[in-house]
């Protein structure tokens, strides 16, 4: 992975004609009606408060824990409503404190006698509006305790009285509290569980766009092959703009930063036990920050000595449709990991993170029958056969110029399917190479066959890889049934047109559909033809090849009708010939130049 995350190129936005009052508002319908443990107060668009639907403050015998701040964050902090998490959340617009009445109104409609507890981010505005509205609430007679958070390690510290300031390691202090409610403990106990949580943890966010706000323009801040560290949630910047860093140096300097000495922003040291969240800020696949958590992981073990107890991976807290990604890193101590542990229905908090872990990877089964091979049948012949000579000039003639047209094939696949297949037999041809150093047992033809099927199988995916599997397994099966010591010629070409059964029976090509079976076809008819007739059958194989070559680019004049370029229109496929009938040309042509040479030197 070279870069740490991966910035979007085209901006356009399907949303941006919805003014932001409606963005919000129209959010949290769609949210109740696709989760139905959830409902909203009846003051839209003014009153912004999603609750608990199994809770009313008349009969609610339980702490309830409230959360909420602007909105542009999802999941947070509405997806965290439900039993076991937040008993409500308070949205304000896109990146605006909601107001005090808003709030109020959620502690009305969820506190009962219990009392509730409001975690609020540490930002001014938020801090303000819940502030106020608890002090209202206490002179209605409810009880009320706030904890802030501010889990930001990206800054120095502050000189002032603005604070760090909260970040995705909140949606940890939420569990934490939420589990702790519903547990049944007093207001007093829940409040100093959530205040404790959110003493030890820590966060560091880095970005390669800034967000685009609805109905507003993107900034161009940030400008080509620069990241920002430190990036606030709301696009306010952040501690320097540098160039781009490989993901391992991104994450080494975010996890640095977190747990400083120097700023000792979270009491965590050598052999303690934390967990790891590692939060997408919107437009980050999920792919990149799995691949930024596999990087973390090991760090904070070898070169923190910390014990990662539990890994949660996925957006928690975006900012909108902000390319990057925050780390957060928790103390944790076996009642914070009661806390994380316990149950909820909270829609947007991960399932499957509790600390039953089984070791990360485990051996790959190997078939029964490949157990129980020689060592002679399970690795290279100390001494090849003629037949062997032959077979691994071929084969590796094969290979070779597969690995040559990766570039051609990726071009001409870029234009009609997913730009891969270069890629792909790119990886089969490699693997192939190294595997028949050590395992083929080329002298003899159909095991080697199969070999070469399984080295395809371990490193091939998609329709390629399973479709080449195919191929060497009906190769191999008809060889084993029919060939003596000697393979001969016959075969070899009954073992092809074996092949080219297997394929299109599972695969549902035939002639004519655009495929490498227009290449292969031919190729096995010639063949079969040439040999019928008491052709020299090195002759027959070079006349095969051939006809594969002509096959192959006949597709060009082909209407796909198999595989991803049947979805591709006539017109540029009337340029661009198979990639798959082209690369299947090439190494079945190379195979026969090599068989050719073999020949003449004997």
């Amino acid at each position: 992975m070279r870069y740490c995350v991966s910035a979007r190129e085209n901006d356009h936005k399907l949303f941006h004609s919805l003014l932001t009052a409606d963005v919000v508002t129209e959010f949290i319908e769609g949210l109740v009606e696709t989760y139905p443990g959830l409902q909203y107060l009846d003051g839209l668009p003014e009153v912004k408060v999603v609750l608990r639907a199994d809770v009313s403050a008349a009969d609610y015998d339980k702490v309830a824990v409230i959360s909420g701040g602007g909105s542009g964050h999802e999941p947070a902090q509405a997806g965290y409503v439900g039993e076991g998490m937040l008993t409500a959340a308070i949205c304000g617009d896109v990146f605006a404190s909601p107001p005090v009445d808003s709030i109020l109104a959620g502690i009305r409609a969820v506190t009962g006698p219990m009392g509730c507890l409001l975690v609020v981010t540490n930002y001014t505005g938020d801090r303000l509006n819940f502030g106020l509205a608890a002090e209202l609430a206490k002179t209605e007679g409810f009880k009320v305790e706030t904890v802030i958070v501010g889990d930001d390690c990206a800054l120095p510290p502050p000189r002032g009285i603005a604070g760090r300031r909260g970040l995705a390691g909140t949606i940890l202090v939420h569990k934490v509290a939420g589990a702790a409610a519903a547990a049944g403990l007093s207001l007093e106990e829940v409040a100093a569980e959530a205040k404790h949580a959110s003493e030890v943890v820590g966060t560091m966010g880095v970005a390669l766009t800034v967000c685009s706000l609805p109905g507003q323009a993107t900034s161009d801040r940030l400008g080509p092959e620069k990241m920002e560290l430190g990036l606030g949630v709301h696009g306010e910047p952040g501690a320097a703009v540098v160039d781009i860093q490989p993901v391992d140096v991104v994450v080494s300097h975010v996890l640095q930063q977190i747990l400083s000495p120097e700023t000792n922003y979270v009491p965590i040291t050598r052999g303690n036990s934390v967990v790891l969240m590692v939060n997408g800020l919107g437009g980050t696949p999920l792919m990149e920050l799995m691949i930024a958590a596999g990087k973390a992981v090991p760090k904070l073990q070898l070169e923190f000595g910390l014990a990662v107890d539990r890994v949660y991976t996925g957006s928690f807290m975006s900012s909108l449709d902000m390319a990057g990604f925050s780390m957060s890193i928790m103390k944790a101590d076996q009642s914070i990991l009661k806390r994380l542990d316990a149950p909820t229905k909270a829609p947007s908090w991960p399932v499957g993170t509790d600390g039953n872990r089984p070791p990360a990877k485990i051996p790959v089964p190997l078939p029964p029958f490949q157990q129980n091979k020689n060592e002679e049948s399970l690795g290279r012949p100390q001494e090849l056969s003629q037949q062997g000579q032959v077979l691994e000039a071929a084969i590796e003639a094969a290979a070779t110029v597969v690995i040559s047209l990766k570039d051609s094939l990726n071009e001409w696949d870029g234009k009609v399917g997913d730009g891969d297949c270069g890629s792909t037999m790119c990886r089969g041809a490699k693997a192939i190479l190294e595997d028949m150093k050590n395992y083929y047992p080329l002298n003899d033809a159909a095991e080697t066959v199969n070999e070469i099927g399984s080295s395809i199988r371990r490193v091939m995916g998609g329709t390629s890889g399973i479709i080449y599997s195919l191929l060497c397994k009906a190769a191999y099966a008809e060889l084993k049934a029919n060939a003596q010591s000697e393979v001969t010629p016959k075969n070899w070409s009954d073992a092809l047109k074996s092949s080219i059964s297997a394929v299109s029976k599972y695969g549902g090509a035939s002639a004519g559909y655009r495929t490498m079976l227009d290449a292969l076809i031919p190729a096995s008819k010639v063949l079969e033809e040439k040999l019928s007739v008491g052709e020299d059958p090195v002759s027959a194989f070079v006349l095969s090849a051939e006809a594969a070559t002509a096959g192959a680019e006949s597709t060009i004049q082909m209407q796909a009708q198999a595989g991803r370029s049947s979805y591709v229109s006539a017109e540029i496929l009337a340029s661009i010939p198979d990639p798959g009938a082209m690369a299947a040309a090439a190494w079945y042509s190379a195979t026969a130049r090599a068989v050719k040479e073999q020949s003449q030197g004997l």
